[in-house]
């Protein structure tokens, strides 16, 4: 168990590298590039959801980064649901699911890159 719980946490410190073990096992298996390319996407943003979190709590020293990033999933699939119910008349939960699950990874991705370079300035601002 102590093994999973590392191996999580070390996937988590850089997302990409889960992003590219499930790329290139999916690409040298399936030969479907879009496929695999989307399910390298669903696997990574779970990284970087507590990735992200992570960043956050230690950038600005809280532990609320976990439930923002939450309440922001939430709300963008009350507006993605809200939406999709406005011009179709029903809410498919797989489709609004996958959307959702998908802008989470731009999201989260782009924050990623944006705490990394904010953290990496903070730390040497502050060794020096």
């Amino acid at each position: 168990m102590e093994l999973l719980r590392n191996s999580f946490i070390s996937l988590s410190v850089i997302p990409v590298v889960p992003f590219l073990i499930v790329y290139f096992i999916g690409v040298g298996l399936r030969k479907e590039k879009r496929n695999t390319l989307l399910l390298a996407m669903d696997i990574t943003t779970v990284f970087l959801f507590f990735s992200v979190s992570a960043l956050f709590n230690t950038i600005f020293k809280t532990q609320f980064g976990f439930y923002l990033i939450l309440l922001i999933v939430l709300i963008s699939a009350g507006l993605i649901g809200g939406a999709q119910n406005r011009l179709k008349g029903n809410v498919d939960g797989k489709r609004l699911f996958r959307a959702v699950w998908r802008l989470s990874f731009f999201f989260m991705g782009t924050m990623y890159v944006l705490f990394m370079v904010v953290g990496l300035i903070h730390y040497i601002s502050q060794a020096m």
